[in-house]
Parts: structure tokens; sequence; C-alpha cells
């Protein structure tokens, strides 16, 4: 079991770490739900039986284990809505590869997209996220949300519909709402 944790763990942590991170926005609670992911994994592993990729089951277990704990701190609304709050000053965590606030600080137009993914619903931005942010396949977005992929591609379409409209609205009011109030345009 040992080879086949550290296949997963050099495959994945990586992805499932900064999958959790977008949702909860803070490292402590994200190192403490990966690790509840790997306990889930070590315990089910004998269970999995590829009826989906290794990587969507894992994707599912980390959602379900991020949404678990919100259950747990009856906070899931509150947090949820502060999902993309760009405006605030997030930890940065050292790693090799480019994170979504580096690059959101790097490219403005990145940033307003984050912004707006603020007003879109829950699983609009559980799609956008896993689709455009995570890069996974519609399958695999349908196989992680348990979404049929009809429901992906629709909510997908409803959502960039949103962000499109929100950016068009910036664009009209010469900023983000944050920057507008704050005087930054």
């Amino acid at each position: 079991m040992k080879t086949v944790f550290d296949r997963l763990y050099d495959t994945y942590h990586q992805d499932l770490f900064q999958f959790i991170m977008y949702i909860v926005k803070d490292r402590t609670i994200a190192e403490d739900l990966i690790q509840e992911v790997y306990i889930k994994v070590l315990k089910s592993y004998y269970t999995f039986k590829g009826e989906s990729s290794e990587k969507t089951w894992l994707f599912s277990i980390a959602r379900h284990v991020t949404y678990d704990y919100f259950r747990s701190q009856q906070r899931m609304k509150k947090r949820i809505s502060q999902f993309f709050d760009w405006s605030e000053k997030g930890e940065i965590i050292p790693d090799n590869k480019s994170l979504p606030e580096e690059i959101a600080i790097q490219n403005d137009e990145i940033r307003r997209v984050y912004h707006y993914l603020d007003k879109c619903t829950k699983d609009q931005r559980s799609v956008l996220i896993l689709r455009y942010i995570l890069s996974f396949s519609i399958q695999e977005t349908a196989e992680i949300l348990n979404f049929s992929i009809s429901k992906v591609k629709t909510t997908q379409h409803r959502g960039l519909k949103n962000l499109r409209k929100y950016l068009l609205e910036d664009e009209e009011k010469g900023g983000t709402e944050n920057e507008v109030k704050e005087g930054k345009r």
C-alpha cells in the first residue's frame, strides 16, 4: 500500500491541496483536510473499483471531506460567500508552481474573474473551478460533483454567462466594485 500511496501522493498532492485551498482559503485548515483525505484514501483504497479514474475518485473524496468540514462547522454559507474574496490579503503558500493568488496579482483579468466568481452560485463556482482552473474534463467534473454531464454543461454555460455579464458591467463602470470603492480606478 505504501507504494500506491506514494504514487498517489506524488501525482496528485499539489492539485488536491490547491483545490481545498480554493475552497477554504486557510492553509491550516487545508492541511488538516488534506490529511483527512489521505486517511480516507488509505482506509478505502481497497474498495476502489476503478469505475472512475483515480484522479476523479481522489477529488471526489477531497470535495466530500471539505464540504463535511463546512457542515460540521455550520458555516458553509458564510465561507462559500467568502470563497473568492481576493480583496483580503491571503497567506501565500510556497510552491514551485504559480498559485491562484500569484496569478491573480499578475493578471488583472484573472483577478476580475475571481472577483465575479463570488457572485455565481455554489454549483457554478465548483464547475468553473474544476473545468477552467484545475482543467478537469466535463466527465471528470461530473463524477467529482456527482452531476450528470448535462448538468455540468448547463451549469458551466450559466456560470460563464454570469461571468461575462459581470465583466461587461465592470468594463462599463471602469473597474471591479472593490477597485471603484477603494479608488484604484
